[in-house]
């Protein structure tokens, strides 16, 4: 197989794929990339066996259709210092050595088999939707951190996607904090429910773009594909059942405080740098109009505080929360206030963002735990 292709051009797709590679993988075949040359295209494909994306472009000059197993590692570390020149490379079909040349370099590298590469399972398609970028790369920004890395609790490692004719919903949590992001502007006839994985998330929030461009989205029991613009990415889905999110969600919250989300998290950030380094605790303290945020770690005798003004609507309370949730937490927010809703100093709080007119197509909860206060 023969083709020329622009260094530049295949080494951002290469990288766009390169995510999907693991570092110390069973399988020495996986570190490849499969390059596919047809008459119209060149697909290369990248897998760990649970996620698989491949991407299409189209080469300057094709030669010899062909398939092979190249090198990953060693073809994007010789792309990424290649000025942007055309690079012309020829894969014997026969030993599969690949040849490299640019105007006056020559280069050569030893690939493999495609045939070794795993074939991946075969995807019986049970039903379909699109959703727009927008929305995707929305749901992934605002649930994503949330989730928990606990390998004996799988199903909490993924967002929880779930949807009606009305909305679809999109859960995140690891049992510390909690993210409900629903979307009403996405129209699904059917009801779909199934736990996304971590992993190819993360590579969908690299490549996906705000051109608001339709995905379509294949899936059944095991396995979803998603199909935009060059892109295919396709993974197992999550097997099990996902914790019943709506029984932790607290209803009846009499405290509410109303704060600018800016200010609040620049204090919380400055407060947290005296707070203890094994719990990240600060504490609230609402009383009136006004909100004290402290932090002390009396190891190493370090303590800070800052005021600040609020909205506020209850009974003065204390309450002591993990600090880095809450720095994610309102880092994830677009709105310029926030509204914590709180009952009780060892029950969760609620932190919904203060809508606009132009917010109404989205509604964001985020739940977190308190901390017991140790000072």
């Amino acid at each position: 197989m023969k083709f020329i292709v622009s260094s530049t051009a295949l080494l951002k797709n290469l990288q766009a794929l390169s995510g999907v590679l693991t570092a110390n993988s069973t399988l020495p075949i996986l570190d490849n990339f499969i390059f596919t040359l047809t008459e119209s295209e060149l697909r290369i494909k990248a897998s760990d066996m649970d996620t698989t994306m491949t991407v299409s472009m189209i080469p300057d000059k094709m030669e010899e259709p062909g398939e092979a197993a190249v090198p990953a590692k060693k073809m994007i570390e010789w792309l990424r210092i290649c000025p942007d020149i055309p690079v012309t490379i020829n894969i014997s079909t026969d030993d599969f050595f690949i040849e490299l040349t640019t105007g006056e370099g020559r280069f050569k590298l030893a690939g493999y088999n495609p045939e070794d590469f795993p074939k991946m399972p075969e995807f019986e398609k049970v039903s379909s939707f699109t959703l727009s970028s927008d929305i995707l790369l929305s749901a992934i920004n605002k649930t994503i951190f949330a989730t928990g890395n606990d390998e004996l609790r799988p199903v909490m490692s993924g967002v929880f996607c779930s949807a009606t004719p009305e909305e679809i919903v999109f859960v995140a949590t690891d049992a510390h904090k909690l993210v409900r992001y629903a979307r009403t502007d996405a129209v699904i006839e059917e009801n779909i429910d199934f736990i996304f994985p971590k992993k190819p998330l993360l590579q969908l929030k690299n490549i996906l773009s705000f051109d608001v461009q339709d995905i379509k989205i294949d899936y059944n029991e095991k396995f979803i594909i998603l199909t935009f613009a060059n892109f295919e990415v396709s993974c197992r889905l999550i097997d099990g059942k996902y914790p019943n999110y709506h029984a932790v969600i607290p209803k009846d919250n009499p405290n509410e405080m109303i704060v600018e989300r800016i200010p609040l998290l620049n204090a919380i950030q400055r407060v947290s740098i005296f707070a203890s380094q094994s719990t990240h605790q600060v504490r609230f303290k609402i009383s009136g109009q006004e909100l004290a945020i402290s932090a002390e770690d009396i190891d190493y005798s370090n303590e800070g505080t800052e005021r600040m003004g609020c909205s506020y609507n209850g009974e003065d309370m204390e309450i002591g929360f993990n600090a880095r949730f809450l720095i994610e937490m309102l880092k994830n927010v677009n709105q310029d206030e926030v509204c914590f809703q709180m009952s009780q100093p060892n029950r969760a709080g609620l932190i919904v963002p203060v809508a606009t007119e132009d917010d109404t197509k989205e509604n964001i909860l985020m739940l977190v735990m308190p901390v017991m206060l140790d000072y």
